[in-house]
């Protein structure tokens, strides 16, 4: 199903929220969180999507392939990404309960409030792209990103 041709009022304001979730954000935490959350929800297709864009804006492959396995490859990592990374786990698994108050306490404490509040929406956005995705069957394998021959 191709939900952004038909319902793209909806594709439209989920661009928008995307673009404003990013902001103030350095770019290789939002591929790091984009990506960790679309391996947690299974989505083939962003998976392709944000590992092909980190990789084409300069993400090593190494800390790509490691992120499955962030908890024993945290030295690929910054705190500031472990904690992003603990957060995007938390919240996008919320089956397991609200997000743990120390979670919470340690992403504060490596990202100022406004930064927070960002981390949080961009979280959130890439939450729903997913359920987008792997609800309409996208297929994976055939993105590329901006600038790709």
């Amino acid at each position: 199903m191709e939900w952004a041709k038909l319902a793209p009022d909806v594709f439209k304001a989920m661009w928008q929220l995307e673009q404003a979730a990013r902001q103030g954000l350095d770019p290789a935490l939002c591929h790091l969180v984009k990506i960790r959350a679309s391996q947690l929800n299974h989505c083939a297709f962003c998976l392709d999507m944000h590992t092909k864009d980190a990789l084409a804006e300069g993400e090593s492959v190494e800390r790509i392939i490691q992120l499955s396995a962030w908890e024993e490859s945290r030295h690929f990592y910054t705190r500031k990404e472990i904690a992003a990374i603990e957060l995007t786990e938390a919240v996008t698994v919320l089956t397991e309960g609200f997000v743990p108050d120390a979670v919470y306490e340690a992403a504060a404490a490596h990202f100022e409030e406004r930064e927070l509040a960002q981390l949080i929406a961009l979280i959130t956005t890439i939450n729903a792209w997913n359920r987008f995705s792997v609800a309409t069957r996208k297929v994976p394998g055939h993105y590329k990103p901006a600038g790709a021959a």
